[in-house]
């Protein structure tokens, strides 16, 4: 009994340890490094969600390089929007170094007319590959606008972080088109985006935390 007691006590103390040990590596400031640009990882959605987050992307400095987009892997419009996005931006500076963009791809999170049921399965599915890829990319920066697919990636940026690897920082911007409710995936990142975004000043009346900067896009 008395070594059982013993054992558990060790356990506890080396628990307590550890855990001083992740919030030290966590919470303890670092030098700013000079950085001449930042690696910036954008989730696309199907239909208006990518040609919305494209036009918040229109007139984005180049230092936001390289650029990641993550696209669902049935998403086929979205990417031939990017390419296009990419090459017209080329196109208008050409002497402009071309900037590195890749086109990634997650499987759906959410289906149209998916039962709830089934999108927790196909959401954790997603939440699965999507930690390794966003573990390699290492964003700086997560730019999002609502469409299921970012919610598995920015809870994988956001265990980057937690874990102590890199702190990433997640910025959401709502749909123009919810006006006065926020979308699902809004509901879901409003608590954890480090900057939440609405277009509509009725969401900012019912989300003081969140930050109103009228029609974006």
């Amino acid at each position: 009994m008395g070594g059982a007691l013993i054992l558990a006590a060790a356990a506890g103390a080396l628990a307590l340890l550890l855990l001083a040990v992740w919030l030290w590596v966590v919470l303890s400031p670092r030098a700013p490094v000079p950085r001449r640009s930042l690696s910036l990882l954008v989730v696309a959605g199907s239909g208006g969600h990518t040609t919305e987050i494209l036009r918040l992307l229109e007139n984005l400095s180049d230092a936001y390089s390289p650029r990641h987009y993550i696209v669902a892997d049935t998403d086929e419009m979205s990417t031939h929007k990017i390419n296009s996005f990419e090459q017209n931006r080329a196109d208008r500076n050409p002497s402009a170094t071309f900037p590195e963009y890749y086109v990634h791809r997650i499987p759906r999170s959410r289906e149209v007319q998916q039962s709830w049921l089934s999108s927790v399965l196909t959401t954790l599915y997603s939440m699965w590959l999507s930690f390794p890829l966003t573990y390699r990319v290492k964003p700086d920066l997560v730019l999002c606008n609502g469409p299921g697919t970012c919610v598995p990636i920015c809870i994988s940026a956001l265990l980057l972080g937690i874990l102590g690897i890199k702190k990433v920082i997640i910025v959401y911007v709502e749909s123009i088109c919810r006006v006065e409710h926020l979308s699902l995936s809004g509901k879901i990142l409003f608590h954890l985006s480090d900057y939440f975004i609405v277009q509509w000043p009725t969401l900012k009346e019912k989300y003081p935390k969140s930050v109103y900067l009228g029609r974006i896009v």
